[in-house]
């Protein structure tokens, strides 16, 4: 019996197919192994990071690198006068404001304190003289009420919610009515013979001269740092702006050089006009800003400071005049120490505010510039010296006891009063304020024009530059199409 062999293939003629062997197919599952673990997926780039490989795909040929000095130029270019005319914008904003808004405020700080001085000066010249008070003092002291109200009105409207000036006007609001009801019970009490008169007439100059007068001089001051810092901002030099200038005007510069290395073309008009163009930025910007810081340093040299000096003038003057009334009114009630003996308070303050008058007086002269400013100053050294003068001679009668004569020495009754001489000092400083006002005005206004135009002629100059690089950049490209 034969045995058919062990075999796992299928006998001939069995009719079952052999499969024959089929490599693996690429995709087609890994037959079953060790578990691997499956790979991370790839970190998506940024549209940042993409950018930056496209651009410098672009760069490594002559047309992308063309484009990119073109947008470089134009942003450039842009921001050049972008910043030019931002900051000549600011300048000419506070140079404006120095001439309309700082100054005229810092005068009318000035005035509130000037008036204020001169109706207490004004209201104790009317309480001296008693019935015999003239109705041009009375009028004058009316007069300085209503114009440090209506310059209180004036600084009230400019000055910022909140701030110390704003407390101050209204502190000064308060104590003006206080200040005229005081004066006008002692006017009465006066005027009828009652003593007391003299009392409130003390309260009142007290009220005025620890409460009135430092609250405006505070004023004063703070207002003074305002047209300060107006200052420093107009004649600051623009510097972010020149910077930007000379960066663009280098670019275009070598943009220009590297353009006629390639090609041996001398001129590129596009590029060309840019350059001109930021030429004429920089240039103006350079130079109005030059015209109008000379045009504020004269109007601060020639102006403000004569003007500061004067007020100072005025005040002082009012100031004596004050005390040179109080020292008859009070009659040797208020006293102080010098070298340590008692002298009567108000002689004492006489003898320092013309001190301080003359000191003030000799720096305006030397400030004065031309004649018609220093004439008036002259003049009012002139008419203090008879003052001074008249003062002695009035002080040594009421030394003497001689009250009636003093006191008709003061105020305007005798010969050679010293009343006179007062309004003319006061007149003359009047003139020399107003001539150096004039001063200021025409050297600040000087100074603002130079800056008319600049910001908008550096925002189109820069928008021209701008278009010019482009289409200088565009001129070469077109030679790859």
């Amino acid at each position: 019996m034969t045995t058919p062999p062990k075999s796992s293939a299928a006998p001939p003629g069995s009719g079952v197919p052999t499969l024959p062997a089929v490599p693996p197919q690429p995709g087609s599952p890994a037959p079953p192994g060790p578990a691997q673990a499956p790979k991370p997926a790839p970190a998506r780039r940024t549209a940042f990071a993409e950018g930056v490989d496209r651009l410098r795909a672009a760069a490594t040929t002559e047309p992308g690198r063309l484009r990119v000095i073109g947008a470089l130029l134009a942003l450039l270019v842009v921001a050049f006068g972008a910043v030019a005319a931002w900051q000549m914008t600011d300048r000419a904003s506070a140079a404006d404001d120095v001439l309309n808004s700082s100054q005229p405020l810092s005068s009318d700080a000035a005035e509130i304190y000037a008036s204020l001085a001169d109706a207490n000066t004004a209201a104790a010249s009317g309480y001296l003289a008693g019935p015999q008070e003239k109705p041009s003092i009375r009028q004058r002291y009316q007069r300085d009420i209503d114009t440090a109200a209506a310059k209180l009105v004036t600084a009230a409207a400019s000055s910022k919610a909140g701030s110390e000036s704003a407390k101050t006007i209204a502190d000064l609001n308060r104590l003006l009515p206080t200040y005229k009801g005081l004066v006008e019970t002692a006017r009465t009490n006066n005027r009828q013979g009652f003593p007391v008169g003299g009392a409130y007439l003390r309260a009142a100059n007290e009220t005025m001269q620890q409460q009135m007068l430092p609250k405006a001089e505070a004023l004063y001051q703070r207002e003074n740092q305002r047209l300060n810092s107006d200052y420093a901002d107009a004649k600051a030099f623009p510097w972010a702006a020149a910077c930007l200038g000379v960066a663009a005007l280098a670019a275009l510069g070598w943009s220009q050089r590297r353009n006629y290395l390639r090609t041996n073309r001398v001129l590129n008009h596009g590029l060309v006009t840019a350059s001109a163009a930021s030429v004429v930025v920089l240039l103006w910007v350079v130079v109005g800003h030059t015209v109008a810081r000379a045009g504020l340093n004269d109007s601060y040299d020639h102006g403000v400071r004569s003007l500061n000096v004067l007020h100072d003038a005025r005040i002082a003057s009012l100031t004596a005049r004050s005390d040179e009334n109080l020292s008859l009114i009070r009659r040797g009630a208020d006293t102080t120490l010098v070298d340590k003996k008692p002298k009567d308070a108000y002689a004492v303050g006489y003898d320092t505010q013309i001190a301080k008058l003359a000191g003030s007086l000799t720096k305006a002269r030397s400030l004065a510039d031309d004649t018609a400013g220093r004439k008036p100053v002259k003049d009012a050294d002139g008419y203090m010296q008879a003052w001074k003068d008249r003062h002695e001679v009035a002080q040594k009668k009421n030394d003497q006891g001689d009250y009636q004569q003093a006191r008709d020495k003061v105020i305007g009754v005798g010969k050679d009063p010293t009343s006179v001489c007062f309004d003319n000092v006061d007149a003359a400083l009047q003139t020399a304020l107003t001539h150096e006002d004039a001063e200021f005005r025409q050297a600040a206004r000087g100074g603002r024009d130079a800056l008319d135009g600049l910001p908008y002629g550096a925002a189109v100059l820069a928008v021209l530059g701008a278009a010019g690089a482009v289409l200088g950049i565009g001129r070469r490209l077109s030679e790859y199409r």
